[in-house]
């Protein structure tokens, strides 16, 4: 298991125009040969948008783009058609398969935080794809078969135990709050990254959200 702590990601953004990103991996100008993904997770993004700012339309291709906002409100625009507002509890995936454009706003008064994951697809092209799931349940795990990933999503009361899948890699990501894993204490921004991952347990020391990706080896 490799603990990275929140203050080790690579800063990024433009903070004096109110867009402050936190990488976990090799993105942009912050290029580490050791440390460009882990299993298909190319990209683990934290987010911070002020009311009024965030990313004029891009491209993207031959990746799957999941986001989980922590706080806040996102609107969402792309280039096959799509408008959505993402808010807290929402998984959106935006698959960019050939090509696509995308555009991510705070448009809300408030500021915004999320979380966006980038994943390497097991067979590159295709037609861009888009889904959102409302709401998800806590448990009820969220199949991105174009990956070979399952995203896991835990919210834990104090004390709260959860089994950690048991898998080839696996990426914990602790949204907030603070957890125990195999003997570590994570908190807000922490990740762990498991390979050979079996019968381990998250036990929560104080409320926490947890994403988890169970990955496939590659």
């Amino acid at each position: 298991m490799d603990v990275r702590r929140a203050d080790e990601r690579y800063p990024g953004g433009d903070p004096a125009t109110g867009i402050a990103s936190r990488h976990a991996f090799s993105f942009g100008p912050h290029y580490d040969p050791d440390n460009l993904r882990f299993g298909a997770l190319l990209a683990c993004n934290e987010e911070h948008l002020a009311p009024g700012t965030g990313f004029d339309e891009h491209p993207h291709s031959h990746t799957e783009i999941v986001t989980w906002v922590v706080e806040g409100e996102l609107t969402h625009r792309d280039s096959t058609g799509h408008e959505t507002l993402v808010r807290p509890g929402d998984v959106q995936r935006l698959s960019s398969a050939g090509g696509v454009r995308h555009v991510e706003r705070n448009d809300a008064a408030v500021p915004l935080t999320f979380v966006q994951m980038w994943l390497a697809p097991l067979d590159p092209g295709g037609d861009p794809s888009y889904e959102i799931v409302r709401g998800i349940a806590d448990s009820t795990p969220y199949a991105l078969p174009q990956a070979g990933a399952m995203l896991h999503v835990r919210r834990l009361s104090p004390g709260e135990r959860t089994a950690v899948p048991d898998g080839a890699y696996l990426y914990v990501h602790v949204v907030r709050g603070e957890v125990t894993l195999g003997g570590e204490t994570l908190g807000a921004g922490d990740a762990a990254r498991i390979t050979d991952a079996e019968a381990l347990d998250a036990v929560a020391v104080t409320r926490a959200e947890v994403l988890v990706w169970e990955m496939a080896g590659q």
